[in-house]
């Protein structure tokens, strides 16, 4: 195991948008994820400190994007609210399991919290973000207009709500419909 302080994680800056976009493409294999950060970064669903990189040795190796989604209840009377998705995380292949991902994680929900939203939605694998508090959606009363498993549909809250909580569909920005 590497040593986490060596991990310096901090807002992205233009400097290291290169490196965003080659660190994505790395690790998924094509152009979709590092598009999405390049579409996110000039719409008001961007906020720029929750866009996250890890640095180590001076290297950018990891990234991580929080991007705003609206949340429309199912009473049509009340107001919408706002929530943030958690898309795309990246880790260098050559720095993968040497907590990167954890500590963007981690110090990314913490901004979130810093900037007062309440719960983050992904779209991933349970069992790796599970410890970082996310559970199932569904069961919460989220939904998507997307086909997306039960299981791969997550949610954390991050700020404790008080019941019922935040339910309803969650409307993603844009930019995530012209990349998918």
């Amino acid at each position: 195991m590497t040593d986490r302080a060596a991990i310096l994680i901090r807002p992205e800056e233009p400097r290291d948008f290169a490196a965003i976009r080659e660190i994505h493409r790395l690790c998924f294999g094509r152009e979709n994820e590092a598009a999405l950060v390049d579409k996110i970064r000039g719409t008001r669903d961007f906020t720029p400190a929750l866009s996250l990189v890890a640095e180590r040795e001076g290297r950018v190796v990891g990234h991580v994007l929080f991007s705003r989604v609206c949340i429309r209840p199912p009473e049509p009377k009340l107001p919408e609210e706002a929530g943030l998705v958690l898309a795309p995380l990246s880790v260098h292949p050559d720095f993968r399991n040497q907590g990167v991902g954890y500590e963007l994680l981690t110090q990314g929900l913490k901004a979130c919290r810093q900037h007062g939203f309440s719960l983050v939605v992904v779209v991933g694998e349970q069992s790796y973000y599970s410890r970082f508090g996310f559970v199932p959606a569904r069961p919460k009363g989220l939904e998507v207009s997307f086909p997306v498993p039960d299981k791969g549909f997550l949610v954390a809250e991050i700020i404790p709500l008080p019941a019922p909580g935040i339910k309803g569909v969650i409307r993603f920005p844009p930019a995530f419909m012209d990349v998918v």
